[in-house]
């Protein structure tokens, strides 16, 4: 409870700008969510042109709609 009331009272002069503008990060999160879990994947590339390859490919196929957000 500690840890909650101190994040509430750290974030909670930003809570009326999302209240009245409803605007969130939430996408670039999902991005970067995204973007982490390929990069563990391929972790076994020895190339790091190809992860930055398979990294790219994979956060625009979610971008275009092509993968679920899971």
């Amino acid at each position: 409870m500690q840890r909650l009331a101190t994040t509430v009272e750290t974030w909670w002069p930003e809570t009326p700008a999302f209240l009245h503008s409803g605007i969130t990060d939430l996408g670039t999160e999902v991005t970067n969510r995204v973007v982490k879990i390929i990069a563990c994947d391929t972790c076994g590339f020895r190339s790091p042109v190809n992860q930055r390859l398979r990294t790219r490919c994979t956060a625009i196929r979610r971008a275009r709609g092509h993968l679920d957000a899971r």
